[in-house]
């Protein structure tokens, strides 16, 4: 009933835990609260939080618009309904590096589990889509050595986006990938990789655990899981498919409700109700002070 009961710093810890293990890690992006109850009852290892679909959901483009209020406040209604870790993008940190040791305690308050800061000039761009520039080294790593400094809980997750390889070639991806672990980043996060033989490169480079950004209509083809755990990869997140399914799932239930002027035909790929209400715990709030408010749920 209500949110998780786990407490932020122990989703923080058996996270780490787990990660350390060298096991994959599957984390698709939750587009709600909801949403992301529905990943843990499905048995995925964690939920990734989608700058993407926080700019979309607030009807938005991907290019920085988005607040750390925004980012921080959605982020914690997601987070609060699961027990897995939460992972969420803080794009290039909300500005400078002191901005960015700020974003790093707001999103510990808010009860996330990691972050991921990429080194893009801001506004940022989707990271699958061209013209995007980098900011120099110097830079990127000073914005992942704020963020490390200003953490409070150890367990909380730092990780290094970079997304210089679609702008000057997977050896700077490498170079820029090593600067970022000396510079105290937990994991790495190579963006927009060609095919497996570029993670495998990254893989060999660093000794911190490395994640790969499956999103459809990018620039990387969509690998399995066991095919990205092949080649040393530790966290895999599937940022937007989510969202895009229920969207296109969406569109084509109003494009029925005006041909046909209702939706019976479409009935069989709803959610029922009581599926619903088994998923958010309903009979639970039933129990819980049957003196001022009792009900039946129907079946």
């Amino acid at each position: 009933m209500l949110y998780s009961t786990v407490p932020a710093h122990e989703k923080r810890r058996a996270f780490r835990e787990r990660l350390a293990t060298g096991e994959m890690l599957r984390f698709p992006g939750a587009f709600n609260p909801l949403s992301a109850r529905l990943l843990e009852r499905k048995g995925f290892e964690g939920v990734y939080i989608s700058g993407a679909v926080l700019s979309a959901d607030l009807g938005l483009p991907d290019i920085g618009l988005t607040t750390l209020p925004e980012v921080a406040g959605r982020g914690q209604q997601i987070a609060r309904m699961t027990d897995l870790p939460a992972l969420i993008d803080a794009d290039t940190g909300f500005g400078e590096p002191m901005n960015v040791a700020r974003t790093i305690q707001t999103l510990e308050d808010a009860g996330i589990a990691g972050m991921h800061i990429e080194d893009q000039v801001n506004p940022k761009r989707c990271g699958h889509l061209d013209g995007k520039s980098v900011v120099d080294e110097d830079t990127a790593v000073k914005r992942i050595r704020a963020a490390v400094d200003a953490r409070r809980d150890p367990n909380f997750l730092i990780m290094a986006r970079t997304d210089i390889r679609a702008v000057e070639g997977l050896d700077a991806a490498i170079d820029r990938a090593r600067a970022l672990v000396d510079a105290g980043a937990d994991a790495i996060f190579p963006e927009a990789m060609r095919d497996l033989s570029e993670f495998e490169a990254v893989r060999r480079a660093i000794d911190v655990p490395m994640l790969a950004n499956m999103t459809e209509f990018g620039k990387s083809d969509l690998f399995s899981v066991s095919q990205l755990r092949d080649v040393g990869v530790n966290i895999v997140i599937w940022p937007v498919s989510l969202l895009r399914i229920a969207m296109g799932a969406a569109s084509r239930a109003l494009d029925t409700l005006v041909d046909q002027g209702h939706l019976t035909s479409k009935l069989g790929e709803m959610q029922h109700r009581a599926d619903l209400y088994d998923l958010i715990d309903y009979e639970q709030y039933a129990h819980f002070d049957q003196d001022i408010f009792t009900f039946q749920i129907e079946r």
